[in-house]
């Protein structure tokens, strides 16, 4: 009976996989993406200390930079929000 159990089950079971591979994917690119703004703004700092950039044009990168850093955070606490729901229901 174990072995019709597992049989039946695979075809749920390779699905979640898959999702959890592609979600698994998917935060290793926001964690790569977060690395790379935080990269981009350490380069605009020493940038702005050395007088190649302008406080104005600083000003503007750094607010948009902050402004993706902040929707990479967002989208990572909504994750951790479905998995503790998740395993809340388990």
């Amino acid at each position: 009976m174990l072995l019709i159990d597992d049989i039946l089950a695979f075809p749920v079971k390779s699905i979640l996989w898959i999702f959890r591979e592609i979600n698994d994917a998917a935060q290793e690119e926001l964690d790569n993406e977060a690395q790379s703004i935080t990269t981009r703004l350490s380069e605009l700092y020493m940038m702005l200390e050395t007088g190649k950039i302008t406080e104005e044009y600083f000003d503007k990168e750094e607010k948009l930079l902050l402004d993706r850093l902040d929707r990479i955070h967002d989208a990572k606490q909504q994750e951790a929000d479905v998995q503790a729901m998740d395993d809340a229901e388990i």
